[in-house]
């Protein structure tokens, strides 16, 4: 059986006007700017005429740890949207906005799949509304200022041995993570060691998604450190006077941006922190719109529960001041079986044995998620070949952990397609909810990182470097020991060994290097190989993607 792309479903979709979506939500045509006739950001001043309503149920939608046969978290929640609104419910969604990292590389965009996408897909994937250009434009003003101030007599006293704030740069490009600056002569600028990182884990991407409006992002960019004098004190954006300005860059990128999916339900897009290397989640702007203007949002968080709900529940909810109301876990058989140890080309063959070496891998997730006092709902993303005696298996196992196991279909058939889901989830928004983070701000480092890494890793021990014990003496020297954590590990593991498949145990967590965001509020130990600036494959998906003569994208998915 053959299946249209991606790309086609949403091509052959007619979209609404943007005018008319905004409207489902009750905002006025004059509370929009417009980009186009399918995209829009919001106004400030919407937010002044609805922020004294009551919130709607804030529903996370979070995965096991990913393989190459895919989960298929955004999509699950662009689904479960739609269910929901098509039971005449109240919805929306809230996502981040796909990086063009993933876009070329290997991963992928971040727009659903399927029956269950956001679009206009093309613009959402790629440029949309200039928002990652302006949060890079924004880092690399920084970073032009602070060199400009060393070669301009340096009254700063900075000591170009201790730069901490490098480029940035929204395309996987490895030649860039380490380079040399300044060549060229006296008038180029004073050389140095450099390097870029993806423009998703720039701190102020970070910023941009934890602020609630321009004074606050303008504060936290003024925190940021980007240097050390000779004498050891920190050096700031704000020393430098460029916090203006990049606020200034960032004025409108900061505006949620709105779209549609394929059913016509609102959706708000915006931010677009890694999980692996940030904290993987949209911008609490457009999370708190999405709860003061409908009875229903979905979100979700990057990666699986290790590392975008973990975040999202220690370190948004804490900033923001949410509660979520109920998570739901996206796994798939093929996944599972992945985790088991069952090559890729067998996956869609019925295997009891490694689909039970895999299942601990969602056990440990549903744990932590239950973990945080949450009700929670396992929804396996299905394909047409999956055999309903797998599915049985599941649901045998997992209600001892008292979660229920429900089928979605929603890349092959939308909204309708999980409907099943839509209701399971309703019900675990009127169960007991005793929400509660992992760690206290006040405990020292170590002991934050040691709960993540144990908790929610199932780690043994943590082991730290030589520098990444002087990098945690720094911070404690600036008293930043009550900043919060924000883990730096691979996806590809409950460990910080990306081979390392199912639910590892007994090992140890190695903290290489800590790096300390103190405009976006935490800390980032950064273990085992986890790379701030990716590299793409041996054929990236850019080798497949072109344009006509009409502008019509193809090979995007």
């Amino acid at each position: 059986m053959s299946y249209l792309s991606d790309i086609e479903i949403a091509q052959a979709t007619e979209m609404a006007p943007i005018v008319s979506i905004a409207a489902k939500l009750g905002i006025e045509e004059d509370e929009l700017d417009l980009y186009g006739k399918y995209k829009a950001k919001v106004s400030f001043g919407l937010w002044e005429r609805v922020k004294d309503r009551p919130d709607g149920k804030l529903i996370l939608v979070t995965a096991i740890t990913p393989t190459p046969a895919g989960e298929g978290k955004t999509t699950t929640s662009v689904g479960l949207a739609q269910a929901l609104a098509a039971q005449g419910k109240k919805a929306c969604v809230a996502l981040r906005e796909p990086s063009l990292g993933p876009v070329f590389g290997i991963k992928g965009g971040a727009a659903g799949g399927g029956y269950s996408q956001v679009v206009p897909m093309e613009d959402i994937n790629v440029h949309f509304t200039g928002d990652f250009h302006a949060i890079t434009s924004a880092h690399n003003l920084l970073a032009a200022m602070l060199d400009n101030s060393i070669q301009q007599g340096n009254p700063l006293g900075v000591d170009s041995r201790q730069i901490v704030f490098r480029r940035v740069l929204d395309m996987n490009d490895r030649a860039l993570r380490h380079t040399v600056i300044g060549l060229g002569g006296k008038a180029d600028g004073v050389p140095r060691e450099d390097g870029f990182d993806i423009t998703v884990a720039s701190e102020i991407m970070a910023i941009l998604c934890l602020s609630d409006g321009i004074d606050d992002m303008k504060r936290r960019l003024s925190e940021i450190i980007v240097a050390y004098s000779f004498d050891g004190s920190p050096v700031r954006a704000g020393d430098l006077e460029a916090h203006g300005a990049m606020a200034m860059l960032l004025k409108d990128a900061i505006k949620p941006n709105l779209v549609q999916t394929l059913e016509h339900v609102p959706a708000f897009v915006h931010g677009g922190p890694f999980a692996n290397i940030a904290h993987g989640c949209n911008s609490v702007m457009a999370t708190k719109y999405g709860l003061k203007l409908s009875d229903y949002l979905i979100t979700e968080a990057g990666f699986a529960a290790d590392l975008g709900a973990e975040k999202f529940l220690d370190i948004k909810c804490r900033m923001a001041g949410l509660r979520p109301d109920a998570v739901v876990i996206v796994a798939t058989l093929r996944a599972l079986k992945m985790h088991g140890g069952l090559p890729k080309e067998h996956l869609g063959s019925v295997d009891m044995d490694a689909l039970g070496k895999g299942l601990p891998n969602l056990e440990k997730h549903v744990e932590n998620m239950l973990s945080f006092g949450l009700p929670a709902v396992v929804a396996i993303n299905v394909f047409p070949d999956d055999a309903e005696e797998e599915i049985d298996f599941i649901r045998d196992r997992c209600a001892p952990l008292g979660v229920s196991v429900v089928k979605s279909d929603i890349w092959a058939k939308g909204g309708r397609g999980g409907f099943e889901m839509a209701d399971a989830v309703l019900e675990a928004c009127t169960r007991r909810n005793s929400f509660h983070h992992l760690y206290e701000p006040d405990m020292p480092p170590r002991e934050k990182i040691s709960a993540i890494a144990t908790k929610i890793y199932g780690a043994s021990d943590v082991a730290y470097t030589d520098k990444a014990k002087k990098d945690l003496r720094k911070i404690s020297d600036l008293g930043k020991d009550d900043l919060l954590i924000c883990m730096a590990k691979t996806q590809s593991s409950l460990s910080d060994d990306p081979e390392k498949k199912g639910r590892p145990e007994g090992f140890t967590l190695t903290v290489r290097e800590v790096r300390l965001s103190a405009g976006a509020g935490f800390i980032v130990p950064i273990t085992g190989a986890i790379m701030t600036m990716p590299g793409l494959p041996k054929r990236p998906a850019a080798c497949s993607i072109d344009v006509d003569a009409s502008g019509k994208v193809t090979g995007l998915f």
